[in-house]
């Protein structure tokens, strides 16, 4: 694989554009996306291990098939966030359920999301931890995304347009709405902000 070591300093774009020349380029991507992915699925699905890897494949399978129809104009981690929204939401809709088992990274989870609310120091962070995977289970899917995206993520808000295929405006209007139905759960929960 020593094609691989010529394009670690290429941005995504320059990489798809060999990949349309050299197929065998696209393991790159693969390589450079696999385990953002996994954790973006695993973060906003709660599907086990295995289930991840056949959605990733199915991902990568239609990122390839479709990469002559890449828009230029967008950034290539858009564009594959955009088809793993597509589908982790049409494996949702198979299952006709909410998840029940889903994994958070808590502690990424609580720097970004709560640093963002301005909860004051009193309130007692490691019963937070203990329950933020609760609170965050029982938000709305979308809104859960949205704050995966942001908080979890980091994608700016062009990007999360991109991938939900919403405005920007419909975009911030989901985060807060989202960072509301959060603190809304804490609330529930007892935990005074």
């Amino acid at each position: 694989m020593a094609y691989l070591k010529n394009l670690e300093n290429l941005s995504d774009e320059e990489i798809v554009k060999l990949t349309l020349a050299n197929q065998e380029n696209f393991s790159y991507l693969i390589n450079r996306y696999e385990f953002k992915l996994s954790r973006y699925i695993k973060r906003i699905s709660g599907l086990n291990n295995e289930d991840i890897e056949d959605l990733l494949q199915d991902i990568f399978i239609k990122a390839y098939q479709n990469l002559n129809n890449f828009d230029q104009k967008l950034k290539f981690s858009s564009w594959i966030y955009r088809i793993a929204h597509n589908e982790v939401i049409s494996q949702w809709r198979k299952r006709k359920a909410r998840p029940e088992n889903v994994y958070w990274e808590v502690d990424n989870i609580l720097d970004n999301i709560v640093a963002d609310f301005d909860i004051s120091r009193e309130i007692d962070r490691n019963f937070l931890k203990k329950n933020l995977e609760n609170i965050l289970e029982q938000i709305d899917i979308k809104y859960r995304e949205v704050l995966v995206l942001k908080f979890i993520e980091e994608k700016n808000y062009q990007e999360i347009s991109d991938i939900l295929k919403k405005p920007m405006g419909t975009v911030a209007t989901l985060i807060n709405r989202a960072k509301k139905q959060f603190k809304q759960k804490l609330q529930e929960a007892n935990i005074n902000l």
